[in-house]
């Protein structure tokens, strides 16, 4: 299984995500970035702000893909455009909460799409949508 760290703002689902994934019972909120199995779980804190958000570039080094999180109720993407191209490890996009009624999770792949995400998985970690797929493409 290729090394997969999940990238996000705090509450966008990163942990139940990298749990559903692995199998793995994660314990408490994500302080700092640490591996649960061959997924990176990194703080919501450290893409929220500049100060911290060079660590993720590094961190990123330690995986083979890189995964954008938005949830699919983000009232906002806080990704650049392009970004994608800071970093030399293929970059994927993963919308979360899928499952949410008042989600817009459409709206949620463009803003991926524009950060530069050429392949965007829709998931949920509640009900499972989408887990399978993303599972075999990392496979």
């Amino acid at each position: 299984m290729k090394t997969l760290i999940l990238i996000g703002r705090s509450g966008c689902g990163k942990s139940a995500l990298a749990a559903r994934l692995t199998g793995l019972q994660i314990d408490g909120a994500t302080q700092t970035a640490k591996r649960i199995g061959w997924v990176i779980d990194t703080p919501g804190g450290f893409a929220e702000s500049r100060l911290m958000a060079g660590a993720l570039s590094l961190y990123a080094y330690e995986s083979d893909v890189v995964g954008l999180i938005l949830a699919a109720d983000e009232p906002f993407s806080l990704y650049n455009p392009n970004i994608a191209g800071m970093v030399n490890r293929e970059v994927i996009g993963i919308v979360t909460k899928t499952d949410l009624k008042h989600g817009n999770p459409e709206r949620a792949q463009h803003w991926l799409n524009l950060a530069g995400c050429k392949r965007v998985f829709r998931v949920s970690s509640i009900s499972g949508e989408g887990i399978s797929e993303l599972l075999d493409y990392l496979g």
